[in-house]
């Protein structure tokens, strides 16, 4: 495979919303939800979001574990419109930040990214966004990046979804109800048959103190 095995994790309410219409998302799913997707950081040579995700929530993106290892932290921006101040961006000298950008994508930024050790990948960019394929290629056979957990946002995750690229959702579920304003875990698909569907097959699901943890693998209903 050209590209490294890409695991979705989800951590929503019932009915799929991701934090509230103000981006308030502290905290959906239980501790011990919180703790198994910190595993699963652990797990996982990479983990990746998007620039919505790291502009709202500032995340470190790393275990918090003691004695598990931190993964690579991979960022898709187009405008590599990280702030300096970031989380990620001020420990990128400690735990590598990756960020895939527009070719266009202004040089003052990239090159202030660069110097507080972002490494800077430049890929195609179209109205659809970030060239998802050609970065998920460069992981694999540039920077020897096997496993991907892809953490958020929708509109990221639906891309990779579309792409056909995710092996396995990892969903955390909260037995709450947040509603149709909230912000939801996959972006818009643009669907107009049932048929065209995205299949995937339940393959565990595990309680986690008031939360289910159900794990999906790729494949037909």
């Amino acid at each position: 495979m050209a590209r490294p095995t890409i695991t979705l994790k989800l951590a929503t309410s019932l009915d799929g919303k991701i934090a509230l219409k103000n981006g308030t998302s502290e905290w959906i799913t239980c501790e011990a939800s919180r703790h198994a997707g910190r595993l699963l950081r652990a797990g996982h040579e990479a983990i990746c979001v998007g620039a919505n995700t790291a502009h709202i929530d500032n995340p470190q993106l790393t275990t918090r574990i003691a004695g598990l290892s931190d993964p690579v932290r991979v960022i898709f921006d187009s405008k590599a419109a990280l702030s300096p101040s970031s989380n990620l961006a001020q420990t990128a000298m400690d735990v590598p930040v990756l960020l895939f950008c527009a070719q266009e994508a202004d040089i003052e930024r990239r090159e202030l990214l660069s110097a507080m050790g972002v490494q800077l990948l430049p890929i195609e960019h179209n109205e659809a966004g970030l060239d998802i394929a050609q970065a998920m290629t460069v992981l694999k056979r540039a920077q020897g990046i096997e496993s991907l957990l892809l953490e958020g946002g929708g509109k990221l995750a639906a891309s990779f979804v579309r792409a056909g690229m995710v092996d396995r959702i990892e969903w955390f579920r909260a037995p709450i109800i947040i509603g149709a304003d909230g912000r939801d875990c996959i972006g818009a698909l643009n669907l107009s048959l049932m048929d065209e569907a995205y299949g995937f097959r339940r393959i565990s699901v595990q309680e986690l103190d008031v939360d289910l943890r159900e794990t999906y693998e790729r494949g037909m209903l």
